[in-house]
């Protein structure tokens, strides 16, 4: 039987890790130094300069990791982030474009088959993130980077983008590395977001449709679907063809009135369904073209921009925790160490009692307050 580990059980995990940083029966987390002494072939395999891989096994994790800890510091929950795979922005890349049907049959333009392994995404070099809603069939973004925090989408490079969030100077300093990006939720932006809106369209174009500009009801479940109280499209044909998705209203089909509770929609060209008018009161044929369609992408539950950390695939977790010279005398600064791990729930020495204190030894100490002869 086939088996997959959906973006939600991820997210679901990411989030309960999270948030075990801050319930009220909360986790305590601390991230640990250790292997004082060199790798070598006899004893441990590998080399300092070849370092082993980590083995998943019980020998490892519950008993030699812990001989060679040298000291630890607690994780403080201001020292956590969810957290994306950082995509930049750069003129004439191609990225892909968020789509609700993204599978192994209806790949990305960049040939993924989750939309979560996509570049549906940006972050520029001030730190903006936005959503790619359409990516003009494909084709490699042509402008200026962009700045706007618009809550609507707007279009540049050739693009329809929906601005996300941004990532702060604070943020960026701590948590911005070269492969992964912090993210979270912008309260603006999720204020102005709808749920089941239309906010982008896929296009085929056809050909032999007759010129002109045709209203059309987006049908399905939505609010007053398939009426002019609901969605409608504004489609443009020129040429014979239905003109591709953008904002511009006369030159591009354009989305007249996105509606809200789409979970499905769909647009029928046909001769009773398409209108002159946007009351959707004149009927209006597009002629007898063939081959066009006008298919609805349904935006993610509660609408671009509702959670920036849901919709963009922010099933990572980042911790960002600095080790500052002694820390206490708990750290200490004259031995080498090779391993870097994260220890949950230690107890203090000779006792059951969750350690709270904020660094920690697994080392014996000797400490003299004061000293003579040679040592």
């Amino acid at each position: 039987m086939s088996a997959i580990i959906t973006e939600k059980f991820r997210q679901h995990n990411a989030t309960q890790f999270f948030e075990s940083f801050t319930e009220a029966s909360k986790s305590t987390y601390y991230l640990f130094i250790g292997k004082a002494t060199a790798y070598t072939t006899a004893t441990t395999t590998g080399s300092d300069s070849s370092p082993p891989t980590p083995a998943d096994a019980v020998g490892e994790t519950e008993y030699y990791a812990w001989d060679s800890m040298l000291a630890a510091k607690n994780i403080a929950s201001s020292d956590i982030t969810y957290a994306l795979p950082r995509r930049n922005w750069t003129n004439g890349t191609t990225y892909d474009m968020y789509k609700h049907d993204i599978s192994s049959s209806s790949t990305s333009t960049s040939g993924a088959s989750n939309i979560y392994d996509s570049t549906f995404y940006f972050l520029t070099s001030d730190n903006r993130v936005y959503k790619v809603l359409d990516n003009n069939g494909g084709t490699a973004y042509s402008g200026s980077e962009p700045t706007s925090e618009s809550t609507s989408p707007f279009e540049l490079g050739g693009y329809v983008l929906k601005y996300m969030y941004s990532i702060t100077s604070s943020e960026a300093a701590k948590y911005l590395t070269t492969d992964f990006m912090p993210v979270s939720t912008d309260t603006t932006v999720s204020a102005a977001a709808t749920d089941g809106k239309i906010e982008s369209l896929s296009i085929t174009a056809g050909s032999g449709y007759t010129n002109g500009t045709y209203y059309a009801a987006v049908y399905g479940d939505g609010t007053s679907a398939g009426t002019s109280s609901g969605a409608i499209v504004r489609i443009t044909v020129s040429g014979g063809a239905i003109a591709s998705f953008g904002l511009t209203a006369g030159t591009d089909t354009t989305i007249h009135a996105g509606g809200a509770a789409y979970t499905y929609g769909t647009v029928n060209l046909g001769s009773s369904y398409t209108f002159s008018d946007a009351s959707l009161s004149t009927s209006s044929s597009m002629g007898s073209g063939t081959g066009g369609a006008v298919d609805v992408i349904i935006s993610p539950k509660n609408g671009h921009g509702n959670d920036a950390v849901i919709e963009l695939g922010g099933h990572y977790v980042m911790t960002a925790t600095t080790l500052t010279q002694a820390e206490n005398d708990d750290l200490t600064t004259a031995n080498d160490f090779r391993q870097v791990g994260i220890v949950v729930d230690p107890t203090t020495y000779g006792s059951t009692t969750v350690a709270t204190d904020a660094t920690a030894r697994q080392t014996f100490i000797v400490k003299m307050s004061s000293s003579s002869g040679n040592f």
